[in-house]
């Protein structure tokens, strides 16, 4: 068996494999991060940061660049596409157990290039790009993961541990045969971004604004320069149906009619999925973020369920390095997969189930109830605790 080269490999260059790395870096360790891509993966989907995990990223110093480079939004709307406004929630209730009461909205690959330059002057840390993972083993002694560089060659890393957070496709988590058990969301999900100003066409549109409706549900999401609109979609339509300049600008016309021509700059069609992994340690390997866990967007909660997990592991990751126990990644995996499992999940899918609510006495009643809770200070307060994550965090106090 080769010797370990002393150090942590980190297989993806995403928001949770860099706060992974600056958790790591920060305490001396040093860290490999390897990335398919000649660049950092500029993924477009996620965009929302919710309050613990702008609280998190403040030892980082890249909250305050992150709120210069996006949209703070202290409420955000439930409303019907009928109707108007349902309820709207108010993250001010949360002062004092955050630093941030509000949801930022802000680009997930803006985080990515903070923190990867950040990192680039810090001598434990090197960054290989264009190194695709192609499988890994481990030994008592280590790690070693194989990538294939753009000329074919094959390279094998070694290091002591490895954390996987190479998205949703994970090589690592394939390689290792662990399940990645749950559904796939039957309709596509499509985004379109548009420079076309919701705020000045829809009455008292807050910045972020879920939409229910029995025939086409919407989520509406403004970004520093775009609104995104966000529509489910017949599965049975090919891409290029669903992505069809003229039939886009129809469901938009369809959506909030206006006299001019919609500008759609970015349009993707998606598949979703609920699951969760089975483990998320495999002795000295360890998932994290899309690797361990995916969910439907309908909260924002994958991108920050992903960077926790980040915290998490790194921090008792830091504590096996130093001598402890490697038993103690246990509790990583029994704390975050119990999030991913009973308030990411569970929340999600409560989210997109009102959404789509056809039988008219439940959809009353969903609203009726987004109206108590709000006009409720405590019921308001237990909810925008649940939904901006921070009820989670506190929950895993008592999980050990």
């Amino acid at each position: 068996m080769a010797q370990a080269r002393d150090r942590v490999i980190v297989v993806g260059a995403g928001p949770v494999g860099l706060v992974a790395a600056s958790c790591l870096a920060e305490a001396g360790i040093p860290v490999t991060v390897v990335e398919t891509h000649r660049e950092l993966p500029m993924d477009l989907r996620a965009s929302t940061f919710h309050p613990p995990t702008l609280d998190m990223l403040d030892r980082f110093g890249v909250t305050a660049k992150l709120i210069a480079r996006g949209l703070v939004c202290p409420k955000w709307q439930f409303r019907d596409r009928q109707e108007g406004v349902v309820a709207t929630f108010d993250l001010s209730l949360l002062a004092g157990l955050t630093n941030h009461p509000y949801r930022l909205q802000c680009e997930q690959w803006k985080l990515s290039e903070e923190l990867r330059d950040r990192l680039i002057g810090d001598s434990h840390v090197e960054i290989v790009y264009e190194a695709e993972a192609m499988g890994v083993v481990q030994d008592d002694l280590g790690v070693t993961l194989t990538v294939k560089r753009p000329d074919g060659v094959f390279e094998e890393l070694r290091g002591r541990y490895l954390i996987a957070a190479d998205g949703a496709r994970s090589v690592v988590r394939k390689a290792l045969d662990i399940p990645f058990d749950g559904q796939t969301i039957p309709e596509i999900f499509l985004s379109m971004s548009t420079h076309f100003d919701f705020a000045k066409a829809v009455p008292d549109l807050e910045p972020i604004a879920y939409i229910t409706d029995p025939q086409e549900w919407a989520v509406l999401l403004r970004t520093p320069s775009l609104w995104r609109v966000l529509l489910p979609t017949d599965p049975n339509q090919t891409e290029e149906q669903i992505k069809d300049p003229a039939a886009m600008k129809a469901r938009l016309q369809a959506l909030c009619p206006q006299d001019g021509d919609y500008d759609i700059v970015h349009a993707t069609a998606y598949r979703v999925n609920e699951r969760v992994a089975a483990r998320y340690v495999a002795g000295r390997i360890f998932l994290a973020g899309d690797a361990a866990h995916v969910n439907n967007p309908l909260g924002g909660m994958g991108m920050n369920g992903g960077v926790h997990d980040a915290f998490n592991l790194a921090e008792k990751l830091i504590e096996v390095w130093n001598g402890g126990s490697l038993e103690l990644m246990g509790r990583y995996e029994r704390q975050r997969r119990k999030v991913a499992l009973e308030a990411v999940q569970a929340q999600t899918l409560r989210n997109r189930a009102m959404l789509q609510e056809t039988d008219p006495a439940a959809r009353r009643a969903y609203h009726d109830d987004m109206r108590a809770t709000v006009a409720d200070p405590a019921r308001h307060l237990a909810y925008v605790m649940r939904s901006s994550m921070i009820q989670s965090l506190q929950d895993l106090k008592n999980v050990a």
